[in-house]
Parts: structure tokens; C-alpha cells; sequence
């Protein structure tokens, strides 16, 4: 399993996109699964910027993972979000339901990111959505790195503000590193 982390904005999708199709791996977003699978009061409030809660993220993410063959790679964008989703795909980790490969979390400026995110044209990409959203990043997400690291688990730091080529390049370079060291 390859985990895309990052602000919205900072690529995950068009990274994990890239990833999949270059090697052949299936991609699950979360943020794409939610689009389409939450309805009602909460897909409104989701579109608004907030956070579902862990539980129903998680069962989300649990259906869908059912679909494919976790004993092979794959890639997980945007998932997990929390410490309590980090500590729920941690413990699927332990018991062998998963194999971490590795973590990569793209960083970018504000800045970068609000203009990307108001470029995209998104029904949820208002400027309000998207102050909420990066509070909450740097509130609720980016504390998960910090979790993440006091398992022993390495954070990839890969700059999302240059072009989706070169992110996509310096991914590649280092998951290949990453493989032939397991192999040796």
C-alpha cells in the first residue's frame, strides 16, 4: 500500500492517478469515494469543507477496500485524514491486512494551494470550503505525520508545487529505491 498525504490541492488525486496507470495498481480516493457514496445533510455539509467522522470514513474506505486484493499494491489517497483513522489502518497494518510500502506527504504553499483549488472549479472549492479545509489540516491532519513518525513509520516529503511530471518523477524514483532495497 502507497498513502498520497496532503492538503486538498497538493495533487494526491493526479499523483495516485499517475501512479495506478504508470504501474498498474488499483487507486482508491478517498475524497472521490465520498463524492460519491455520501448523500443527504452529510454530503452537504462534506461539500461545505467539514470532515465526516472516523467511523464513517472508515466504512467507507473498509467496503471499498473489499473489492480489491490487498495482498498486492496499491494506492490510497487522502485516507487517513485522523489519529483515529491512523490508528484503525495501523492496527489492519499489524494483523497483516495490509503491507505499508510507503507514505508520501506533498507539500505545498498556501498560496499554490488556493489557486490551484480555485482553478479547478469544484462545487466544493469555495473560498470558504477551502479555509475550512486548511484549518483542518493543520489542525487534524498534519498531526497524523507526527503519529505516523512515533510508529517508526518514514514520511516522504515530496514538493507539490512543482509541475505534475516532476512530482510524479520524484515519486517514482523514490518508490523504485524503496523496491529494490526490499528485494536485496
Amino acid at each position: 500500500m502507497i498513502i498520497l498525504l496532503g492538503v486538498a490541492g497538493s495533487g494526491k488525486s493526479m499523483q495516485g492517478r499517475l501512479l495506478a496507470d504508470e504501474a498498474g495498481y488499483p487507486w482508491l480516493s478517498t475524497g472521490e469515494l465520498l463524492r460519491v457514496l455520501i448523500t443527504g445533510k452529510r454530503r452537504q455539509e462534506m461539500l461545505k469543507g467539514k470532515l465526516l467522522s472516523d467511523d464513517e470514513v472508515i466504512n467507507v474506505f473498509n467496503t471499498v477496500v473489499n473489492l480489491i486484493d490487498t495482498n498486492k499494491e496499491f494506492v490510497l489517497d487522502g485516507f487517513p485524514r485522523t489519529i483515529g483513522q491512523v490508528d484503525w489502518i495501523l492496527s489492519q497494518i499489524n494483523s497483516g491486512r495490509f503491507n505499508l510500502t510507503a507514505i508520501y506527504h506533498l507539500v505545498a504553499s498556501e498560496e499554490v494551494i488556493i489557486e490551484r483549488l480555485q482553478s479547478r472549479g469544484r462545487i466544493d472549492d469555495t473560498k470558504s470550503a477551502i479555509n475550512v479545509r486548511l484549518e483542518e489540516f493543520n489542525e487534524v491532519t498534519l498531526p497524523i505525520l507526527d503519529h505516523f513518525k512515533k510508529e517508526g513509520i518514514k514520511i516522504i516529503n515530496v514538493d507539490a508545487s512543482l509541475t505534475p511530471q516532476a512530482i510524479h518523477e520524484n515519486i517514482m524514483n523514490s518508490l523504485n529505491s524503496i523496491k529494490s532495497k526490499n528485494l536485496e
